[in-house]
């Protein structure tokens, strides 16, 4: 309790404060009231650009991600010699720090002599310049981020490992062919599990921040946010007006408000988790 009161509660209290105020760190906050929030919604583009970059991020990562670790997951599934070799591979990347992960995609996204763009050359596609490119900069990223599939593949893993055997031979007595199991039986019976990924998920790719800030620094343009600002994620620009500009009073007002919007759409899965979660047997 103490930890929490003084790690978690009175940081909360005190950044509450302080998104009413103006404080560039150095000297006394003076309060503003809600000055911080009107420049950010009417008077900061940058703000919505921030925004919308995040935003478009989760739109893809998220249903990708889910995707290529239930997909992992079913494969790592199976009773096979060496199984376990696999299992340690594609569960490695989701335990490499942030920051090494991208210095590698760093170079296997350059645009002369990276694997992607010489994989590509191969084919006979002429391959881009993936982090100079403000078309491709974000595309980039994403991959970056499925790259991490390891944790939601693990917790998928359980979860099929609990689905009753019985359920899948009572279906192929009732003529179930693979998809009709699948559909049927185990994305029903993983629901619970499929929801817990989704929002853990969900939390985090609003959060995306080591990825999109070192990357952005490789992308040869002159700003701290990638070509045309296409890496300007929503932490990365909280992070510079904390610390580059010292704006720490409006950067508290947009941690703030990240907070609520991570809130309401946390509240919208709970809400919506009535309809196709299954627990037991039950919705």
């Amino acid at each position: 309790m103490i930890g929490f009161l003084v790690f978690t509660v009175g940081p909360m209290i005190a950044s509450f404060y302080l998104a009413l105020s103006e404080y560039n760190i150095i000297t006394e906050p003076k309060f503003i009231g809600l000055d911080n929030y009107d420049r950010m919604f009417n008077k900061d583009p940058l703000y919505w650009k921030s925004l919308g970059v995040t935003l478009t991020y989760a739109i893809f990562h998220i249903p990708l991600t889910l995707i290529i670790a239930l997909g992992a997951a079913m494969l790592i599934n199976q009773k096979l010699t060496g199984i376990y070799t696999f299992r340690t591979i594609f569960f490695l990347p989701a335990i490499l720090p942030a920051a090494a992960s991208a210095i590698l995609w760093r170079y296997l996204f350059h645009k002369d002599f990276g694997l992607l763009n010489m994989g590509l050359e191969v084919v006979g596609i002429a391959g881009p310049a993936w982090l100079e490119d403000s078309n491709t900069a974000l595309l980039a990223v994403i991959i970056l981020g499925m790259w991490g599939f390891g944790y939601a593949m693990v917790i998928f893993l359980a979860g099929l490992q609990e689905v009753p055997q019985e359920l899948y031979e009572a279906a192929q007595i009732d003529g179930a062919g693979r998809w009709d199991k699948f559909r049927h039986v185990t994305l029903p019976m993983i629901s619970p599990v499929m929801f817990f990924n989704l929002t853990i998920g969900t939390i985090g790719a609003l959060q995306v921040f080591a990825q999109a800030y070192i990357l952005s620094y490789f992308s040869g343009s002159t700003g701290a946010a990638g070509p045309a600002n296409a890496l300007l994620f929503y932490a990365l620009y909280l992070y510079n007006n904390a610390f580059r500009y010292l704006l720490m009073g409006y950067a508290s007002a947009m941690a703030w408000i990240l907070f609520l919007i991570i809130m309401a759409i946390t509240a919208i899965h709970f809400a919506g988790s009535r309809r196709w979660v299954h627990y037991g047997g039950t919705r």
